[in-house]
């Protein structure tokens, strides 16, 4: 008699596979931090142009340099390292200004000393190796999840602040004279503004670096300068200016293979230069 063998059960077990995070596309990680940036630049570049702070934002930005060669020296977090030494600077200049020396001689003399010894700072850290270029030029790139918390997390706060001062900071701006008329102490606003822009200098240094900081903070509000009517619609436009640098920089990095925070800065200059007969043409029938 024969026997049938029976079959073998073959089990097949499926394994679920999870969902990818949004967040773990480096892509869209680098969007959205230079997004944050541009939330922040943008609108208080305004104020950078409008009292001509476009030297004192490289001092403070410079003095990140120093900030960074802490942090690693100290082993904590590259952002509160930056901020510190930004927050710092911003009150020596505030301090030394109209203390008996010219103010461009405070900040020629504390931006440079400050660039020099924060290189010399990074080149004696022990034990730790330093791509000295990433703080300088930016790498948005390398984000990581906890970069886009202290980004937007600072962004936040620039533009709350902003925001809430939006009267105060623009009278003391335009008018000192009105503006003690009306109550408002012009050096304490100037304070406000020292300390809003050391935090988007900790802000910025992973997407345009120390050396470009400025440039993001000063060309996208000098390109809506020409064609805003009003000072709050110039700050709205500065933002997009911003934004779109920032999106079309990291697309030009990613198409011509080029260093993303330099790309950023020459897409902010080609709206700057695309800006200009707007501005021709205002002037023209003013």
């Amino acid at each position: 008699m024969r026997t049938r063998l029976a079959a073998p059960r073959i089990t097949i077990t499926t394994i679920p596979t999870p969902k990818a995070d949004m967040l773990d596309d480096f892509l869209i990680r680098a969007g959205l931090a230079a997004l944050g940036t541009a939330m922040a630049a943008g609108p208080l570049g305004c104020f950078v142009v409008w009292r001509r702070m476009a030297y004192f934002g490289d001092a403070t930005s410079h003095a990140a340099i120093l900030g960074v060669a802490l942090a690693l020296g100290q082993g904590i977090a590259v952002f509160p390292g930056v901020l510190g030494t930004a927050l710092a600077m911003a009150l020596a200049v505030h301090a030394l200004s109209g203390r008996g020396l010219a103010h461009d001689t405070v900040l020629g003399v504390l931006s440079h000393g400050a660039l020099a010894t924060g290189i010399v700072a990074v080149a004696l850290t022990g034990g730790v190796r330093v791509n000295l270029e990433l703080y300088l030029f930016g790498d948005v790139l390398t984000v990581t999840r906890s970069d886009l918390a202290w980004i937007w997390g600072g962004a936040a706060l620039v533009a709350g602040v902003l925001a809430w001062r939006w009267r105060r900071l623009l009278t003391a701006t335009l008018s000192p004279d009105l503006a003690h008329a009306s109550g408002i102490a012009p050096r304490r606003e100037a304070l406000v503004l020292t300390l809003l822009l050391a935090a988007v200098v900790a802000v910025a240094i992973k997407v345009v670096g120390a050396l470009l900081i400025t440039a993001l903070l000063v060309i996208p509000a000098a390109a809506a300068r020409g064609a805003a009517r009003t000072p709050e619609a110039m700050a709205v436009l500065a933002g997009g200016a911003a934004a779109l640098s920032a999106l079309g920089g990291l697309w030009v990095a990613q198409w011509l293979d080029t260093p993303v925070g330099p790309s950023i800065v020459c897409v902010a200059v080609t709206l700057f230069a695309g800006s200009l007969p707007l501005r021709l043409l205002a002037g023209t029938r003013g």
